[in-house]
């Protein structure tokens, strides 16, 4: 059963992805506080990504691969002592690859009622749009953006 049907009152499980950027960080707070409150199951994903322009340099994809899985790794670490600080409990999901994409894929393979997210902070995304806005525009769950 999922957090939205008759007879429930709030998400039973959120997913919340982060990337370092001070607005993913703020969701990914917002995202603990409200698991907190509603009893709900945490999920929280990180992806590492590199440029599709890397692939253009010799020898700067293995690099740059090498630097994102890092700083997934820092960014796991610290989503790991937050939730140790609010003792909350929660799964910390690292993924390789497109940010959409797997927080699409996650979301509907563990059925997710809500989905937390920072907005954009890059002048482009208001153009072409955001990571934000495609998944609101999935239209598979709520989306909450923080900004």
């Amino acid at each position: 059963m999922t957090g939205f049907e008759l007879g429930t009152d709030g998400p039973g499980t959120i997913l919340t992805a982060v990337d370092g950027s001070i607005t993913s960080l703020r969701a990914g707070a917002y995202a603990a506080g409200l698991a907190r409150r509603q009893h709900a199951h945490l999920l929280v994903l990180t992806v590492a990504t590199t440029s599709p322009l890397a692939a253009m340099a010799p020898g700067a994809l293995p690099v740059l691969t090498e630097a994102a899985g890092e700083l997934a790794a820092d960014v796991q670490g610290e989503a790991r002592r937050y939730l140790e600080d609010l003792e909350l409990t929660g799964e910390l999901i690292a993924r390789q690859g497109d940010p959409y994409t797997e927080i699409v894929r996650l979301a509907d393979e563990r059925r997710v009622d809500a989905v937390v997210v920072g907005a954009s902070m890059k002048a482009g995304h208001r153009l072409v749009g955001s990571l934000a806005g495609r998944l609101v525009r999935a239209g598979k769950w709520p989306v909450t953006v923080v900004p």
